[in-house]
């Protein structure tokens, strides 16, 4: 009898068969529910809901079920009467559903998830109510808010419900941060790979919150950045989900959290909702953090144990383990792999300066990645090269802008579409995975001049540096322009130039910065009354 197998997986979940009495209780309401839909409505692994349906005999539609209605008398004393505890913020959502509208839209034509990132899209109704959570517990005029990592479009929903609220969002994907700036809500875009740093305009934020990926390295790096973020009295609300099967590995990041010396103010348990993760019931509890006094030391000791492998997909995943440095051998080489790595041997024995991993055997200084990004090198060197480990190619391009060196070398772990925006600095050959940038001569034109200059100080604060740079130029056609002048020409031209440096932006605002350039030529105030004459000297290229 099928009420026996039933009776039994209710008796070994014990207390925790809540989670089942309500998937049995959604089978016996007249709907079809798909398999990912039940799953996600219960926060029930699947393994566990599909345990469930073999012990049941239900009718289908598609790859749609229910329970017959004439079965249902069976199962009444089995059923879960009332369904889970609801949120906090569940009875606000009703009054916001021009916005939940507007999210499900945004949300269907995000980027498309990557998979060796670890995304999967949280559901509108999550993201909203996350941004209902914020405005319950904290006050929102005037505070600011950053985003550790933005795939789930959290941010958007901050600013459609609190638009009084500065919102900020750093993320590796450059595709989430050209979405995020088309929507035109006024929210501040870096691009940063958490594990090579934090840029210096994501600091001194009020709030946090973040979805990182769901392993213990993940999490603790995701975590520590987002307190790294933080003012003294800030909090940071996480959310982290882990299978009801799989207690063993909710504890380890708990213990990764617990490292950090941050107080678990409210855990709001399977709080998040997701399209995918069926692993884990579709669903992830959210965590709201609060720093203590022990929290700064925790986490610059946290930041200073950084291991790149922090994924459970893709080539920087936890079980893929560290990438072997260009040159060492891989397990049972090739007679061509030994070739190509005694060919990035020799090549790389030509630079002044390593960067990022390379074998012991070289003699030359070294730089790790993340300095490399976080501070400008002192030395003048004449030729570079740079290992860049697969799974951290998004790093290419800042890797090359942080550096003034005539020639670089990057070593890959394969081929590589090079970004437009390093046009107007390098020209590239490319060999295999190796690829050879040669620094261009300096531009003659205005307006090339003043965007290789901007791109040529890497670190530096992209409005300071174009700021002094358009005043160089208007002095040439005797033009004074005072700084105050030149601010406001460039904040009209481009106002999400801000304190971001060229290692920080996206690289879709670093691909219109020559337009923008223009535009504050164009501006200028004119010798005459009509402006200067011919500032772009017709040329805008390099």
């Amino acid at each position: 009898m099928e009420r026996d197998g039933v009776e039994r997986l209710l008796g070994a979940a014990g207390v925790d068969s809540r989670r089942l009495r309500h998937a049995l209780t959604l089978l016996c309401d007249g709907r079809w529910w798909s398999l990912a839909d039940l799953v996600r409505e219960t926060a029930t692994s699947r393994r566990t809901v599909e345990e469930l349906l073999r012990e049941l005999r239900t009718e289908r539609e598609g790859d749609r079920f229910r329970l017959p209605p004439a079965h249902w008398p069976d199962f009444q004393d089995l059923l879960a009467l009332a369904p889970p505890p609801e949120d906090p913020v569940q009875h606000l959502v009703a009054h916001y559903e021009p916005a939940l509208e507007r999210l499900r839209e945004l949300v269907a034509k995000a980027p498309r998830p990557r998979h060796a990132l670890d995304h999967v899209p949280a559901t509108p109704e999550t993201v909203l109510r996350r941004a209902l959570l914020l405005g319950a517990r904290f006050w929102l005029p005037g505070a600011r808010l950053l985003c550790v990592g933005d795939h789930d479009l959290t941010s958007v929903a901050v600013k459609l419900v609190h638009p009084e609220t500065d919102v900020t969002v750093v993320d590796v994907d450059d595709r989430i941060l050209a979405y995020i700036d088309e929507q035109r809500l006024g929210i501040h875009t870096r691009w940063a790979d958490l594990r090579l740093g934090l840029p210096a305009s994501a600091r001194d934020h009020d709030l946090a919150v973040t979805d990182p990926p769901y392993t213990p390295e993940g999490v603790g790096l995701f975590v520590a950045r987002a307190l790294e973020g933080l003012t003294e009295n800030g909090r940071v609300l996480l959310a982290y989900g882990a299978s009801e099967r799989t207690p063993a590995l909710a504890l380890k990041v708990q213990n990764a959290l617990s490292a950090l010396n941050v107080a678990f103010e409210a855990i709001y348990p399977d709080f998040n909702r997701y399209f995918g993760a069926e692993a884990i019931g579709s669903a992830a509890d959210l965590y709201i953090l609060r720093p203590t006094t022990k929290t700064a030391p925790a986490v610059r000791s946290r930041l200073s144990q950084l291991t790149t492998a922090i994924y459970t997909h893709g080539p920087q995943s936890v079980e893929s383990g560290p990438a072997p440095a260009p040159g060492h051998a891989e397990p049972r080489p090739t007679p061509a792999s030994m070739a190509e790595s005694a060919t990035r041997l020799s090549s790389a024995g030509e630079a002044d300066l390593l960067v990022g991993e390379w074998p012991a055997t070289l003699p030359q200084p070294r730089v790790k990645l993340a300095t490399w990004l976080g501070k400008p090198y002192a030395a003048s060197v004449e030729r570079v090269a740079i290992a860049v480990p697969p799974g951290l190619e998004a790093a290419l391009p800042r890797l090359l802008l942080a550096t003034r060196a005539p020639h670089v070398e990057v070593h890959l772990a394969g081929p590589y579409d090079i970004p437009s925006a390093l046009d107007p600095v390098y020209s590239f050959t490319e060999s295999g995975a190796m690829l050879t940038a040669t620094r261009r001569p300096r531009p003659e034109a205005p307006q090339a001049q003043i965007l290789r200059r901007i791109l040529d100080s890497g670190h530096a604060k992209l409005a300071n540096t174009w700021r002094e740079a358009l005043i160089a130029v208007a002095a040439t056609h005797d033009v004074t322009l005072t700084k105050n002048e030149a601010r406001a020409l460039i904040r009209e031209a481009a106002p999400w130039a801000g304190d971001l440096t060229p290692l920080d932006a996206p690289l879709h605002r670093l691909t219109t910065l020559p337009s923008a350039i223009g535009t504050t030529l164009r501006s200028l105030p004119a010798d005459g009354d009509s402006g200067v004459s011919n500032p772009h000297g017709g040329n805008s290229g390099p």
